[in-house]
């Protein structure tokens, strides 16, 4: 009972600031502005959250063009940390070579996941409140993502179905990461 308590406690942490990394290097890599003076409102709380990892590791690993490596590496050695925690609260020393394939299975697991809470809350922030500052940053993030669906998803009915067609798309790939992983 303790190591399930543990390891959902690990998992909530880790999810939180791995995600909250792999989110910094994705508004990154789509040119989101990401200073609170721009009217970002999740530029607070993205800084808050990974600063202390990713600026100490930004000095000695560049980025790859609009890639933000050291945000990329910020999650991948978080997610990293939470199996070698794990087994050693189990009592298992894990091999490197299936300690770094785990790990990022798990960061592509967790970057779909992120994409499909994105896209719904993306979705339900469209039907209730348009215009807000949180609604514009979504937009920002989401809708590159939807932008390729509706060249073949037609509306049906006035309605926009390609939020429904992405997420079925990040469903899918989830069910072939979990079936790839050991």
């Amino acid at each position: 009972m303790l190591f399930q308590i543990f390891s959902l406690l690990l998992q909530v942490a880790v999810g939180l600031v791995a995600g909250t990394c792999l989110l910094r290097m994705y508004m990154h890599l789509m040119r989101i502005n990401l200073s609170a003076r721009a009217g970002n409102p999740l530029a607070p709380f993205v800084f808050a959250i990974t600063n202390w990892l990713v600026l100490p590791l930004r000095r000695s690993v560049p980025a790859i063009g609009r890639l933000d490596t050291a945000s990329l590496l910020a999650a991948y050695a978080v997610v990293m940390a939470k199996f070698v925690l794990l087994g050693l609260v189990m009592g298992v020393v894990p091999d490197w070579v299936d300690l770094l394939v785990m790990s990022g299975l798990e960061l592509l697991k967790l970057s779909v996941s992120s994409l499909v809470w994105l896209v719904l809350i993306y979705a339900m922030l469209s039907w209730v409140r348009a215009g807000s500052d949180a609604g514009y940053a979504l937009g920002q993030l989401v809708e590159p993502l939807l932008r390729p669906l509706r060249r073949v998803v037609p509306q049906v009915g006035g309605v926009d179905l390609t939020p429904l067609a992405l997420l079925v798309l990040l469903q899918v790939l989830e069910i072939v990461l979990h079936h790839l992983s050991p």
